[in-house]
């Protein structure tokens, strides 16, 4: 985003510009370590689409916070300096949005801020479950540690998150490539074989003139459908971004038939395995039940972990909590009681877990082998289909000359 500013240089001359940033704390901390002294910082004016870094492209990955746990805990452990971390990383940093920020969290340490509150001034790249899990290292003293775990959930979330959605990758492009290749057909193919069947004279098939009626109305229509199509999606994207989208698309998620199962497990896997972190970091249940109702991406188990931190805050234990939200299978609540009753709560959640990871991989092993053979039935068939309706007229016209 860019943002105009008016500023004293260290010569204390007046000067005026322009900054790219991804908040105006980052630019404001950007001029600050260039020796400025702000007077006023205000959004600028839209940059042409021709001027601009593309956003998308320029987004701190979930990939580059593994990375970056990962180094972070690596340099803690061989007794660098948490300033020197920061300052290095951010000089090795290939994206340039990772680099303002790990450059302004150095400049907070530098001035006596801790980790975790420099680190809490970006929420867009550190989760509030980042956060605490940083500050409770902090309070105990095993910084290094804290780093490691984070490093290692990021990495277990990552694998799950990408391996359910690398396989969906494949038959998203098939059957696009398919709609395509349908298209171009009935918008170009079709009417040239509507004029031969015509000048024959013949009697046209029911499923041939239902073919010629498609083609007609994508030649005639194609444009408004496609226009209709782009506002339905357009509504539709920003529906999904209000309270109560969040609630119906959250719904759909877990409740379309074998897709919704692959989802749930994705979710209490993240839930058991948010919590087993934050336990192990000794962070408080109520506190880490809050948390992770934030970053569980899911506004139906959003709410269920919110009813239950309002149950515990009331004297209720975990599983009795819990299990008030019919989302919440019983034999996670039967595992959670099991944890409190043995004292191992966080040991119990780890293999929760675990399990449920299992699940989703052997449920995405499972679709990916059932959407093939699926994917090449429909194809097929409505290739067929097509073609039969197009061939078989053609043929009769062939036979009767």
């Amino acid at each position: 985003m860019l943002f105009s500013y008016r500023a004293i240089d260290q010569t204390g001359r007046a000067t005026t510009g322009e900054i790219d940033a991804l908040t105006m704390e980052v630019a404001i901390t950007s001029l600050q370590r260039r020796g400025f002294t702000i007077e006023t910082i205000t959004p600028g004016a839209a940059v042409p689409l021709w001027q601009r870094d593309i956003a998308f492209w320029r987004r701190v990955s979930g990939k580059n916070i593994v990375l970056l746990s990962r180094q972070v805990a690596t340099l803690f452990e061989a007794q660098v300096s948490a300033l020197r971390i920061f300052r290095l990383l951010s000089a090795e940093a290939e994206n340039p949005i990772l680099k303002e920020i790990l450059l302004a969290v150095a400049d907070d340490v530098q001035g006596g801020s801790s980790i975790s509150r420099a680190l809490g001034k970006h929420p867009a790249v550190f989760s509030s479950f980042y956060v605490s899990m940083v500050r409770s290292g902090e309070e105990s003293g095993k910084i290094d540690q804290t780093f490691s775990f984070l490093a290692d959930y990021l990495e277990r979330t990552y694998e799950v998150t990408a391996k359910a959605k690398n396989a969906l990758i494949y038959p998203i492009f098939v059957v696009i490539t398919f709609i395509g290749v349908l298209v171009l057909m009935l918008t170009t193919v079709i009417p040239s074989v509507k004029d031969i069947l015509a000048q024959s004279g013949q009697a046209i098939p029911v499923y041939t003139r239902i073919i010629l009626g498609v083609s007609s109305f994508f030649v005639a229509y194609g444009w408004l459908l496609l226009i209709a199509l782009a506002a339905a999606g357009l509504f539709f994207w920003r529906f999904a971004r209000t309270p109560a989208g969040k609630v119906f698309t959250s719904q759909l998620k877990i409740r379309i038939p074998y897709i919704g199962s692959l989802f749930k497990k994705l979710y209490l896997s993240r839930i058991a395995d948010n919590l087993h972190t934050q336990l192990a970091a000794a962070i408080p249940i109520i506190k880490a039940l809050e948390i992770t109702g934030e970053v569980v991406d899911n506004a139906v188990y959003e709410d269920a972990l919110k009813l239950a931190v309002e149950a515990v805050k009331g004297g209720s234990s975990i599983a009795n909590a819990l299990a008030q939200s019919p989302v919440i299978p019983g034999i996670m609540i039967q595992m959670v009681k099991v944890g409190e009753e043995s004292g191992e709560l966080a040991k119990i959640l780890e293999t929760v877990a675990r399990f449920y990871r299992r699940e989703v991989g052997n449920a995405v092993d499972t679709l990916v082998s059932l959407i093939e053979p699926a994917l090449i039935i429909v194809l097929g068939l409505g290739v067929g289909f097509l073609l039969a309706a197009v061939l078989i007229p053609i043929y009769s016209i062939a036979g009767a000359a």
